[in-house]
């Protein structure tokens, strides 16, 4: 399972129709969080998505849409008896943002908080998938991030080790793991009977961003793009002087990075209602995209090739 579920799709202002700027993935039952606006904890329950298999939150930047709902949200894990550490990694200052918490209110948490402080172009390794924090142009420091699953194993060819004398059991699974067995005096190795390696999935998450050369490379052949689209085309010099992007400008981007899927997120109240403008103008220069709506999900296929 790879599952994206969009908790909050709004820009500076919660809106009634968009909480503030809050993704959570599910990866195979682990729960990672990117960002956590104002009011995440309560979309988590309407989403049912959970909260105890949260491993990790990454926090794109320190302005307020994008941070305030983690104090309600630890404090919620904490009451409801949680006891595993939670990491929280973000830019400079994560470290002191993590200190407030663990100060905030008259209760004492229950479990540690691990602040990670990270720069553009760190990774952090986990055992069958990376995660690697952007470079991005915002008004003060910031990061987007990539969830990138290593490589997988290619298709295995049953008939063909048959007929190459291999039995079914063990030996498969010898030769699915890149192994070469002996069969009555003969060596067969692995890739007589195991295609290419296949890739894995890639998410790009971007926060708050200008169109930036860091994206672009981080998001080629991704299989999903999630990006700021604030603003329409005619708010293009506030996009600029805010720091944030047009949908069309994230399209252009998509295009170029040659994407698989577009998600235009964090969008300016102004079209909260209605962001069919930000659709259009996005879809004149690519069409595999969509508006990001609060509690939509999009569950991630693997492919067989690039």
């Amino acid at each position: 399972m790879l599952r994206v579920t969009f908790l909050g799709t709004g820009g500076s202002l919660p809106t009634p129709e968009r909480n503030p700027s809050a993704v959570m993935v599910n990866r195979e039952g682990e729960l990672m969080l990117f960002d956590c606006g104002e009011g995440t904890q309560q979309q988590m329950m309407r989403a049912k998505t959970g909260m105890k298999a949260l491993s990790s939150i990454f926090i794109s930047h320190f302005h307020a849409d994008h941070m305030l709902g983690i104090p309600g949200l630890i404090q919620t894990m904490s009451f409801h008896g949680r006891t595993e550490p939670l990491k929280i990694y973000g830019p400079h200052w994560v470290h002191e943002f993590a200190r407030i918490l663990s100060a905030l209110g008259y209760y004492k948490l229950r479990f540690e908080i691990d602040a990670i402080d990270l720069s553009p172009g760190d990774v952090i390794k986990r055992d069958d998938y990376s995660i690697m924090a952007i470079k991005t142009e915002h008004s003060i420091p910031s990061l987007g991030y990539a969830l990138v699953e290593n490589e997988r194993s290619g298709k295995f060819d049953r008939q063909k080790a048959i007929e190459l004398g291999v039995p079914p059991g063990p030996l498969f699974s010898k030769l699915h793991r890149g192994e070469s067995v002996e069969v009555d005096g003969k060596v067969i190795h692995s890739k007589d009977v195991v295609g290419k390696a296949r890739p894995g999935r890639k998410i790009v998450y971007t926060g708050d961003t200008r169109p930036c050369k860091a994206i672009l490379e981080a998001s080629r052949d991704a299989d999903l793009l999630i990006h700021d689209s604030t603003l329409a085309n005619e708010q293009q010099e506030w996009a600029i002087e805010s720091m944030h992007s047009t949908a069309q400008e994230a399209a252009t981007l998509a295009k170029e990075a040659n994407v698989l899927k577009l998600v235009l997120t964090h969008i300016s109240s102004r079209y909260s209602d209605d962001p069919s403008q930000l659709l259009k103008e996005a879809k004149e220069v690519f069409d595999k995209v969509v508006v990001a709506d609060d509690l939509m999900e999009l569950d991630i296929p693997y492919r067989d090739k690039m």
